[in-house]
């Protein structure tokens, strides 16, 4: 069964009408489906009232063939791809939709490489589009609030355990919500939203940016707990179209955070939760981890599993150059961006554990693991390998898809320059893991420095049959051709 929604915002006093329906295929007729509605949310914003409201609907999957799905709302038709029951999805994935530097949005448009995917959804559609974080950029909010005269105030003042006032909280209640509002209804970003079933875990910038990996004085002040909670409520309603965390779909049990799991065919969705219970040590919690690898335990017949994971697990070490901001003064923004990292000497043991988990599943299934990452704006390929884990005498290799940003620009020239010449060594963890930076296929360097998306495209069925490969493609913004990676299956 395929089950989505349709998340519509509205005014006035009539909510709008909205159907659904299966188109024919080749031997079927119309299929109305049943559409459950559920309004979420009703709030006054720029002098009017908005209505927030999902309408649900569940497909059945065809046994061999994809089918389109149509919704109308008041009178205006979307459609959308479902794949067939036991066939592999063709997936988007992105991140980092907006800028740091909000004043940098009058000079960069935001759509190209957001038309470039449209048009790539026209000729092979995409069943799923997959956001990794960073879906909006709360940055604006520091100087276009009552929080720039917060943080321009002395710490003392700032970190006095003083209730926030209500003014302050309805001034960032409005910021939110205003914030998406304007980022859904951007047209590349609003035609996408409405013909693919989104995905999508949330990142630091979708609170503020770095949360989690500021001192703990600062995440447990007052304003810094008030601008989490109305994020994350914003997080649900607009990301997960939801309101509580037991509304959300996907979510494992047991956990406080929503890392989400699913299956599609022959292939496995983790999406991790890497923000939720984040502190300057932690990554993820404990009752998180074990939800997480509880889901993965059970998947015993999985032939290939995507992780999201907003943070690179592969990535040039910084770990001297994050010990060295530690002792400089005016460096707190980019000391908070490497603290953020897998590698950050904080999380080294608990990024470890997860990569000995992945291998002993792929050791044990035959599965291939995929890692799909982003916030890093480059793209770039990276691998873990085992010399002691193998599978039916293959090697356990890991691969690592990172793709950022969609809308966020690349880093300037001399840092592009600085991780192609660190990219090339190559880190030894224990028993024999390694993880390294790839070339990309047919050029000398390994990283994209271009905003970019990447396409995931299963092999087409030929002769009967289909190799199982995964095609990784990332379209790149002024470029016409992709990049390309394949990657082939550990069990044939």
């Amino acid at each position: 069964m395929w089950t989505v929604s349709a998340l519509v915002v509205w005014s006035g006093e009539v909510p709008p009408s909205v159907t659904a329906a299966v188109l024919p295929g080749a031997a079927a007729a119309v299929r109305p489906l049943a559409v459950e509605s559920r309004r979420l949310r009703s709030r006054l914003h720029k002098r009017a009232v908005h209505t927030v409201e999902s309408w649900r609907f569940t497909i059945e999957q065809h046994a061999t063939r994809e089918q389109q799905v149509q919704y109308i709302v008041d009178g205006q038709a979307f459609t959308f791809s479902v794949p067939a029951r036991d066939s592999a999805p063709t997936c988007a994935y992105t991140s980092c939709n907006g800028f740091s530097d909000y004043k940098k949005m009058k000079d960069i448009p935001q759509d190209p490489v957001w038309n470039k995917m449209h048009d790539n959804h026209v000729q092979r559609p995409y069943h799923l589009l997959l956001m990794g974080g960073d879906q909006i950029y709360s940055d604006a909010m520091w100087s276009t609030t009552a929080l720039n005269d917060w943080a321009a105030a002395p710490n003392d003042k700032k970190l006095a355990n003083k209730p926030i006032t209500k003014s302050l909280q309805t001034e960032i209640d409005d910021f939110f919500f205003g914030n998406y509002l304007k980022v859904w209804a951007y047209p590349h970003v609003a035609r996408m939203f409405a013909t693919v079933p989104t995905v999508m875990m949330w990142d630091d910038h979708d609170i503020i940016d770095g949360w989690g990996s500021y001192p703990d004085k600062f995440q447990q002040s007052p304003v810094f707990k008030a601008i989490y909670n109305i994020a994350r409520d914003y997080f649900l309603l607009f990301q997960q179209h939801s309101t509580t965390e037991a509304d959300v779909p996907m979510r494992l049990p047991s956990q406080p955070g929503f890392t989400n799991a699913v299956r599609v065919g022959d292939y496995g969705l983790l999406v991790l939760d890497l923000r939720s219970e984040r502190t300057p040590d932690t990554v993820m919690g404990d009752q998180s981890w074990q939800a997480a690898y509880a889901w993965l335990e059970a998947q015993k017949d999985c032939k290939h599993l995507l992780i999201m994971s907003s943070i690179p697990v592969v990535h040039p070490d910084f770990s001297t150059l994050e010990m060295l901001l530690c002792a400089l003064p005016g460096q707190q923004e980019l000391e908070d961006d490497l603290k953020d990292h897998w590698l950050s000497r904080t999380h080294q043991w608990e990024r470890l554990r997860l990569i000995h988990r992945l291998q002993e599943w792929s050791q044990r299934t035959g599965g291939r693991v995929t890692i799909l990452s982003g916030d890093v704006h480059v793209g770039a390929i990276g691998a873990i390998e085992s010399s002691q884990k193998r599978h039916d005498g293959k090697p356990i290799t890991i691969h690592q898809l990172t793709s950022s940003g969609i809308v966020h620009p690349p880093p300037p020239a001399m840092a592009l320059f600085y991780l192609e010449h660190v990219g090339d060594k190559v880190e030894q963890l224990e028993g024999g893991i390694t993880t390294s930076m790839y070339k990309f296929p047919g050029t000398a360097h390994r990283y994209i420095g271009a905003r970019n998306y990447l396409s995931l495209e299963p092999d087409r069925m030929e002769d009967g049959r289909s190799r199982n490969r995964l095609w990784a493609n990332w379209y790149v913004e002024n470029e016409a051709q992709p990049y390309r990676q394949a990657i082939l299956p550990l069990a044939e």
